[in-house]
């Protein structure tokens, strides 16, 4: 569907500042902070594609099947933090998405993940699959070099 791209090409980045209403009784970021992450990451860079308005001009949308997250170290109040994302792959109506969260300066990983993420008719709620004129909007991360 979309072909593969130089790996730089590939990863969306966002940077924020990790705010104290994030933060558990454990005095880190709660665990489930970075699923709301993932999200808005990934969202942010259909966003800048022009993969979301793709979607909509299809008539469909985006839905999450699955998510995974490994936790390597904690986040903490005041972390610069840079959210990296990238589309894995592509299947007839499904589509792995990868994460990558690390702390500036220093890039110290944090936390890495995936989504697999659904295309769904925005009509009748069931998966399509995902036109060449979506998929387009994202060029893929060879595996091997995440």
């Amino acid at each position: 569907m979309s072909a593969v791209s130089r790996p730089d090409d590939a990863i969306h980045r966002h940077a924020f500042v990790v705010s104290e209403e994030v933060i558990d009784r454990n005095g880190h970021v709660n665990n489930v902070v970075y699923v709301q992450w993932m999200q808005d990451v990934a969202v942010r860079h259909s966003d800048a594609t022009g993969g979301t308005q793709a979607a909509r001009d299809a008539g469909g949308t985006w839905v999450v099947r699955t998510h995974r997250i490994e936790y390597l170290r904690p986040a903490l109040a005041g972390d610069q933090i840079e959210a990296q994302t990238w589309v894995s792959d592509f299947r007839r109506a499904a589509s792995l998405r990868k994460y990558r969260f690390v702390r500036q300066p220093g890039g110290e990983l944090l936390a890495r993940g995936e989504t697999d993420w659904v295309f769904i008719g925005l009509e009748d709620g069931r998966p399509r699959a995902i036109p060449n004129e979506v998929a387009a909007r994202f060029p893929l991360r060879p595996p091997g070099e995440e």
